[in-house]
């Protein structure tokens, strides 16, 4: 789209098509942000300011005219379109100088905003399936709202915009586009980065496109309500493009556009035009908002910054287990038993959502877990496009929502496509948002190989989700009945969860394998670890795995001790991050010995965070060793794949070797 084709405009209508107090808001909003900047030089403010100067009128023409209990999601440059929905100036001003009176607290800042069901993330892109997912949350229950998601033209880079296109389109997700079209993505000239057109790219998917520009105010006013109307109206998506320049730089630093570009922009201007044409009025005007300006920085300078006890959560210090109960036996399949869960909880709450791709009967899923689900609950199934960043952030959206979705990603190797949405969405929003929200997603990871799948289908890539703030990361086992699991995470978790569920282990039964003279007891605990230890004798050496792995490791308990004279006690983890070690260290004590045993790579996985963490807890020295698949991607051929993945000869040649 060519940058200067708006540049011939006729003369704007300001004051006779739009009234004095949009005039006046959008005044406010200008002298805001230059204020800010103000502030930023002096330096009273911390991070960076992408303004909207010149722009004003977007956010005034679509987040002015909506309804209170629409949906609004913004981006980096959100100070305008957060002002036109809440008109909060004292919250954003304490919020940009750090300020526990702030929007956010001063958690957020400049980018990450939160109120009265507005919202703002600065990650390009990720916020369109977020809005979309709250936007269908709002659609279910039938509150007749809408989304609003604002854009960038330079977001249009971005893959997930158009994965959510297509599902907002598929689902008649009733969610307005708004792109602001300013010609520039941060420096770079539209001409250098974009191909093709970009009311083109939302019709590729029969979404409705309409197109206006800020320099005829009036008109943007006008086409705005005509397309808030048309969303609400007919339920259905829209695309609005907004041509628009910003007058400022980016951010704060250097503006490398021409000069004179910038001017010409800057005489057509709708503000800067008032201001010429009512100079007395816009002196009366900017007098008032100077005034309102000052007291809300003076209230800032007065508030608290918010504390480190306030900001982080502080767990009650853990105290050792003391309740050991019997390991039961279902003689059930454990991928019957997931199935189960879910046609049983389902039934029982409208708000629990299974969402994945082919996971529609008669098919049921990759590995069958949504068998029937469909034809039981059709409302509560959604079967996706092979989208995994979109639908990650959809799931999002409706967990921030009040829904409880399931997300089931059809190979766990394909969680490497979740991880913005994981990473800078859902595990952020809880604290970036100072505590005002709460996402309850699952998410479930089919991992692990031993099935011939090759290296793209058969890796166990958990310790890519270990550590992440307020995500818990738990891995079902063949001893554990994988019900008592997700119940705890229905009913305990307010946070996101993610699932990694063996693919071997789906048609295994619980606790089916047992080992003569060796006791099965776990923890009363919401995610047990289980303890399988000599019935008659002291143990010599403690054997610690999770997941996949525990069917292997209980093959290979008598050979431990049959060959290298070592009685093992063996932990299994349900819960891997965080990872409570008291259980191993209660055992490591006794036995002064530690192996963990992983499917994944050795480096930088869970192996080495249990290691650490029990070493940095006991004062006497232990044998430690990590035994996990060789560094190199799974092979399809079966030879291979079994000299490259744990087995019990690897796992006793790395134990024998310790010994030496």
């Amino acid at each position: 789209m060519n940058r200067e084709r708006n540049n011939s405009s006729g003369p704007i209508d300001t004051e006779h098509t739009i009234d004095l107090e949009l005039m006046k808001q959008a005044l406010l909003i200008r002298c805001v942000e230059n204020r800010l900047l103000e502030l930023f030089s002096q330096g009273k403010l911390n991070g960076t300011i992408h303004t909207c100067v010149g722009q004003e009128f977007v956010g005034l023409a679509f987040a002015g005219q909506a309804d209170a209990r629409d949906i609004i999601f913004s981006n980096h440059r959100c100070h305008g379109h957060y002002l036109s929905f809440t008109k909060d100036v004292d919250g954003l001003v304490a919020e940009l100088m750090g300020k526990s009176t702030g929007v956010c607290a001063g958690i957020g800042g400049s980018q990450h905003l939160c109120k009265n069901n507005f919202y703002s993330n600065g990650i390009q892109g990720g916020i369109v399936p977020v809005c979309a997912g709250m936007t269908l949350a709002q659609k279910l229950n039938r509150t007749g709202q809408i989304g609003m998601v604002f854009l960038g033209d330079g977001m249009l880079g971005e893959g997930i915009v158009y994965e959510t296109m297509n599902i907002v389109a598929k689902w008649d997700i009733p969610l307005l586009f708004v792109c602001e079209n300013n010609y520039y993505a941060q420096s770079t000239p539209q001409d250098i980065n974009f191909a093709g057109d970009i009311l083109r790219r939302a019709g590729a998917f029969g979404i409705k496109t309409c197109t206006s520009h800020i320099w005829t105010t009036g008109g943007l006013f006008e086409q705005a309500r005509e397309s808030i109307a048309y969303v609400r109206r007919e339920r259905k998506p829209l695309f609005h493009c907004v041509e628009a320049y910003r007058l400022n730089p980016h951010s704060k630093g250097d503006d490398d556009r021409d000069p004179q570009e910038i001017e010409r922009y800057r005489k057509k201007d709708p503000l800067n035009i008032f201001s010429q044409e009512n100079p007395a009025l816009y002196q009366e005007y900017l007098k008032e908002i100077n005034l309102q300006i000052d007291s809300a920085i003076a209230r800032a300078d007065h508030a608290q910054a918010l504390t480190l006890d306030q900001y982080c959560d502080h767990p009650t210090r853990l105290t050792p287990a003391t309740t050991w109960q019997a390991v039961e036996t279902v003689d059930v399949r454990q991928v019957d038993l997931i199935n189960g869960f879910f046609k049983t909880k389902m039934k029982e709450d409208p708000k629990i959502l299974f969402i994945g791709e082919d996971v529609l009967s008669p098919y049921g899923g990759a590995f069958k877990v949504a068998r029937d689900l469909s034809q039981l609950f059709p409302r509560q199934v959604f079967s996706t496009p092979i989208s995994e960043a979109a639908i990650t952030g959809l799931a999002n959206g409706l967990a921030l929502g009040g829904f409880r979705p399931f997300l089931e990603i059809m190979f766990g190797d394909f969680v490497t496509l979740c991880m913005d949405q994981l990473l800078n969405h859902a595990s952020k929003f809880y604290h970036m948002y100072n505590k005002q929200v709460k996402c309850p997603l699952v998410i479930r990871l089919p991992m692990g190989g031993r099935r011939g799948y090759g290296p793209t289908h058969s890796q166990t890539l958990d310790k890519l989700v270990l550590g992440l703030p307020n995500i818990k990361t738990v891995a079902l086992n063949t001893l554990i009945n994988p019900q008592s699991i997700y119940e705890t995470i229905l009913d305990e978790e307010e946070h996101p969860v993610i699932v990694i569920e063996n693919k071997l282990d789906y048609g295994r039964k619980i606790a089916a394998k047992r080992i003569a003279n060796y006791v099965y007891e776990e923890t009363d605990g919401d995610y047990p670890v289980v303890r399988i230890r000599p019935v008659s004798s002291f143990p010599t050496a403690t054997i610690v795995c999770y997941g996949g792995m525990v069917e292997i490791v209980l093959e290979t308990i008598d050979l431990v001790f049959e060959e290298l004279d070592l009685k093992p006690e063996l932990l299994v983890l349900s819960q891997i991050s965080p990872i409570d070690v008291r259980e191993i260290i209660a055992s490591v004590e006794k036995t002064k010995r530690l192996y963990v045993i992983e499917e994944g790579v050795m480096a930088g996985g869970i192996g080495s965070e249990i290691i650490a963490g029990v070493t940095e807890m006991m004062n006497e020295k232990i044998v430690a060793r990590r035994i996990a698949a060789l560094p190199v991607p799974i092979p399809s051929a079966k030879s291979l794949e079994s000299q490259i993945l744990p087995t019990q000869q690897s796992i006793l040649k790395a134990i024998a070797q310790s010994l030496q």
